[in-house]
């Protein structure tokens, strides 16, 4: 199993972002593809027109997003993989890690791209207003 961790920042407040990742309509217009969020630890969520899907399993208001996570990409019959989110407030806005771990085999530097590419460049497009993002 691989795991990455990967830092971001965003010129607006955790609340913003956490209240955004939550929210079926926000996380599709920051992704710019369809997902749907039930935002209550329990709660079930799809991304990305399905191919991203997980379960909420903890959350800290404003600060921690903890899911199971999974792509259409994983090896038939391997475990979900565990996704966690925290957001701190720094001067000028908000510091964002992901740690993502137990993600199969062969497959963590995909998602590290990923992760940028689909979504920290889009959201910091959706947050900020601003169009290239390097």
């Amino acid at each position: 199993m691989e795991k990455i961790r990967l830092e971001t920042q965003f010129s607006v407040s955790p609340q913003s972002i956490y209240e955004a990742w939550l929210d079926s309509e926000e996380h599709s217009a920051f992704t710019g593809a369809s997902a749907k969020v039930e935002g209550r630890v329990g709660g079930e969520m799809t991304a990305w027109d399905g191919y991203i899907s997980g379960v909420i399993l903890d959350l800290e208001p404003y600060g921690r997003i903890e899911q199971s996570w999974r792509t259409t990409e994983f090896p038939e019959g391997s475990e979900d993989s565990r996704l966690e989110i925290l957001l701190d407030e720094v001067e000028g806005g908000t510091r964002l890690m992901l740690l993502h771990s137990d993600i199969p085999d062969g497959q963590g530097e995909m998602y590290a791209e990923g992760w940028e590419d689909y979504y920290f460049r889009p959201m910091r497009a959706y947050f900020e207003g601003s169009g290239d993002q390097d």
